[in-house]
């Protein structure tokens, strides 16, 4: 067996509904397993273990100490509030614990760092829990905004997402996915900086439920998005390039878990009579062969943390903490520019 193919024991942190979904990408991936799960009540841990068909010699724990304490787990998935991850993921960095963190992961950019740092000096591996980057999909997208001749430089983004509440509220939640779709459609390039939307709606306790920002760079690209708690629930990607056009409906989850569609034009123009354009826009499906994109993320942190326990030098994949630490800045600067009166902020 190769080191990527090493079974990975994946400890679960917390009962959370997302940890349902997530439990059972584990048990679906090929190279990974559930070796135990901790809620801070015994009880509430084995009811998790029976709802959600954890392995009979899956352990169950009451408390998060005892899950850090057992020798026997390589990687804790935590999908605590996200209030709590600064101390939780960076234990378990101190307990040589790989770390999948769900999103958002950190409140501030300095909390990030912390665990970023914990995760380093242990040497241990960190990824976030954002599942639409690992489907199969996004890959055939890339390849479209890539082909200079198909899509030629990005110039405009514009993403709309509504999905559940934590202490960023629909900023830290839709809007983390929205950032991320468009750090990934400019290829991980940080905008020089962020205006937030005027009129975001906020809670009686100052809970971000509804807002928006226009990102900008320093060579003229720019992105908008919008995100909300109070909308029927929407999905859209768009992105602009200077000789075409990517759309989908349904970045973050698929309609289907079996397949996944997104259209593509590409120098469209109007015909002679202008009745209609031609070329007209390209729709691809791509199949997952059977892998929904969550067992896909599973099993790359499961592959690469194989790849630590064999080569022992813990020399781990740094590319998945700076996209997170990325995301987490551009996050911020939208906050800090909604307190200052929608001013523009600069991203370092």
């Amino acid at each position: 067996m190769s080191p990527s193919e090493q079974t990975i024991r994946f400890g679960i942190m917390g009962c959370a509904d997302i940890a349902r979904k997530v439990s059972r990408a584990i048990n679906l991936a090929p190279n990974a397993r559930i070796a135990a799960v901790a809620s801070r009540s015994l009880e509430k841990a084995a009811a998790f273990a029976r709802a959600n068909n954890l392995p009979a010699d899956a352990k169950i724990y009451g408390s998060y100490e005892s899950l850090l304490d057992d020798p026997d787990i390589d990687v804790i998935y935590l999908p605590l509030p996200t209030t709590l991850h600064l101390k939780w993921a960076t234990l378990a960095a101190q307990k040589k614990k790989h770390v999948l963190l769900e999103k958002p992961v950190a409140v501030t950019v300095a909390e990030l760092d912390q665990i970023l740092g914990a995760c380093e000096a242990n040497g241990v591996q960190f990824m976030d829990g954002t599942m639409w980057v690992h489907h199969p999909r996004t890959a055939k997208m890339r390849e479209f905004l890539d082909d200079k001749h198909r899509f030629g430089e990005l110039r405009t983004d514009n993403i709309r997402v509504k999905p559940d509440l934590d202490s960023l509220g629909a900023l830290g939640d839709a809007g983390w996915y929205g950032v991320r779709a468009i750090l990934w459609a400019a290829g991980y390039h940080l905008p020089k900086t962020a205006v937030a939307t005027r009129a975001p709606v906020l809670s009686e306790q100052g809970v971000i439920l509804a807002c928006g920002a226009s990102l900008h760079w320093e060579d003229g690209k720019s992105a908008t998005f919008h995100c909300s708690f109070l909308t029927h629930m929407t999905m859209f990607l768009t992105a602009i390039g200077t000789q075409g056009t990517l759309q989908l409906n349904d970045f973050i989850i698929p309609f289907e878990e079996h397949e996944a569609r997104f259209s593509t034009a590409s120098q469209a123009r109007f015909n002679d009579q202008v009745t209609g354009w031609e070329p007209g826009p390209v729709t691809e499906v791509v199949g997952i062969d059977g892998v929904p994109q969550e067992v896909c993320m599973i099993g790359e942190m499961a592959r690469l943390v194989g790849e630590i326990k064999a080569s022992g030098a813990g020399k781990v994949e740094m590319e998945w903490g700076m996209r997170s630490r990325k995301t987490q800045q551009v996050l911020n600067a939208v906050k800090e520019s909604i307190e200052k009166g929608f001013v523009p902020v600069e991203i370092a």
